[in-house]
Order: structure tokens, then sequence, then C-alpha cells
């Protein structure tokens, strides 16, 4: 995806008609025409800023056995040195995302290991393919602070891509918004839909313990 149609990709967020809450923010380009996401960064604003909204979908019945492992990720996530955790934190307040989507999904693509390398060339802690990692702007693939960043931006735009519909925004972001086009939805890939329940299933139990306190 090249960087000027992946900042076309803007829209009203709405991840599911059973949401359970929701919260305004706004994206807007500064004068360097990168898109700044979230209200902490409204004063660098040139022109209106458009309104979105990010609802939150909830995750679906898992087996005993995807439970134990759902467990045992977030017993991972928890752990987590507190640098990415404190990373994680930015990000999200930056493109208004969950924090847990984004413990959700480094969990399950790269275990939280910084220099993780898939076979297919996708690198860090989010799983940045090269290209994406450019569009993305991210000079350093194995700084975690921008590899979190960039794998955060991204899922922004996937979500205003698919107008906040959360399970397409995971199936591109592990299998490729072409996958996604090709198959008018989540593709038929086992890999892809497992991927799909995993991180729902592990934000969802991220989200009951953070409103338990």
């Amino acid at each position: 995806m090249s960087r000027a149609a992946t900042m076309l990709l803007l829209g009203t967020l709405a991840l599911s008609p059973a949401a359970a809450g929701a919260e305004d923010t706004y994206a807007c380009k500064d004068a360097d025409g990168v898109w700044v996401l979230g209200n902490a960064g409204r004063d660098r604003c040139v022109g209106k800023a458009t309104r979105i909204t990010m609802r939150h979908s909830r995750a679906p019945a898992q087996t005993p056995t995807a439970r134990a492992r759902t467990a045992a990720e977030v017993k991972a996530i928890l752990l987590a040195p507190s640098a990415y955790r404190d990373h994680v934190r930015r990000a999200a307040e930056t493109y208004k995302l969950p924090e847990e989507l984004l413990h959700a999904v480094m969990a399950v693509e790269s275990g939280f290991n910084p220099v993780a390398m898939s076979n297919k060339g996708a690198a860090g802690l989010m799983q940045l393919m090269p290209e994406t990692a450019k569009d993305m702007y991210v000079r350093d693939v194995w700084n975690p602070s921008q590899n979190i960043d960039g794998g955060a931006r991204y899922l922004r735009i996937l979500a205003n891509q698919y107008d906040g519909d959360l399970t397409k925004t995971l199936a591109a972001y592990n299998a490729g918004p072409e996958a996604v086009r090709r198959a008018g939805g989540v593709p038929s890939y086992q890999e892809t839909r497992d991927y799909i329940r995993r991180v729902i299933a592990i934000y969802e139990e991220l989200k009951g313990r953070n409103a338990k306190g």
C-alpha cells in the first residue's frame, strides 16, 4: 500500500452494532501533511479536523484449550516489560485505540519478542512487513517504540478503511488488505481465522480484568 493511499483511509469507526461504548477523537493533517490522530495533537492541525468514533466489539466463544492459551498469553502481557507498556500507552493515546487491543495484537504477533522475524520478513514486536514499516514512517523496525507506533498507526488506518469492523481489521493486519478484498471479508485461511479469535479473546480478557480494577 502506498503512503498516499494509506493516508486517504480515514473515516468513521464503529466496531460492532452491539458495542459496549464509544469515544470520540479527531484526525487532521499537520503542516508536513502527516496525519495526526488523537485529541492531544489537535494543536498541530492545519485545516479542519475530522471527527472519529470508535466502539468496542465482543469476543467469540472459546474452547477450554483456547481459554487456557488465552490465560497464558494474558499472563505474559501482565509480565511484559514496563517499557513496552509505556510505548503501548502512548501509541494507544495517539491513535485512539484501546491499549488492550494493542497488547493483544503484540502478544499474538511476536509474544513480546522485539527481535522476532517471520519467514515472510515481518519484524519486531508488531511484526511489520518492510513496506508497511516504510509506509508507517518506521525508520528502525527493531526499535520497540517505533515498531509499536507503526503497528498502532496501521491498525488505526485499517480500522478506518473497514468502517471499524474489528474482524476485517485484524484479518487485513494478518493476511493483508488485498486478501480481504478478494474474499469480500475475512479470508478462509485457517491461520487468519485462528489469529482473529486469539486476538479478540485476549483483548476481551484484558478488558475484563481492567474493568474489575
